[in-house]
């Protein structure tokens, strides 16, 4: 047995969890349905799943892909029992895609892609913690904008309807 194969393997695992892990903490925080548990389970079964199938005598592409295929498609449905709808209201949302996201860090990480998994790691959490901010803002300012039309609509409206008197 190759005992530094084994520990780079492990090393592999760990860094999945620990990714899964932060996705799913900033998720507890939030009060959110799947947290750390989840997060980092997907995560270091995506990444056990990879290794597997890269450590199989006689792997091919195909069966890199199947594996990915399955992977993507299984956290999809996954991540979908996070989505509630309630009234016109959605939630959870986030929630799915960032258990989505954290699978696909642990296939990195089983891949040896670790130091990628941590710059989508970093990126996927500017995206979760800033996302929701930019978006209110971005509503206020188009609800701004759709006002300040109004407005001028009804000033043109009423210039209109004095040029016509």
């Amino acid at each position: 047995m190759d005992w530094t194969l084994e520990y780079e393997l492990l090393g592999r695992l760990c860094m999945a969890v620990l990714v899964g892990g932060l996705i799913g903490i900033n998720r507890f925080l939030h009060r959110k349905p799947a947290g750390l548990r989840t997060h980092a389970l997907v995560s270091l079964g995506s990444a056990l799943a990879v290794l597997l199938v890269f450590r199989l005598p006689g792997g091919d592409a195909q069966a890199y892909s199947r594996v990915a295929q399955g992977l993507i498609t299984g956290i999809g449905f996954l991540g979908a029992g996070v989505i509630l709808q309630h009234q016109s209201r959605i939630q959870g949302l986030t929630t799915a895609a960032s258990i989505w996201v954290t699978a696909i860090l642990g296939m990195a990480c089983g891949a040896g892609m670790g130091g990628l998994a941590l710059g989508v790691l970093l990126l996927a959490l500017v995206v979760i913690n800033f996302g929701g901010g930019l978006e209110r803002l971005a509503e206020r300012r188009l609800q701004r904008w759709r006002e300040d039309d109004a407005s001028a609509e009804n000033d043109r409206r009423q210039h209109d309807r004095r040029d016509d008197a």
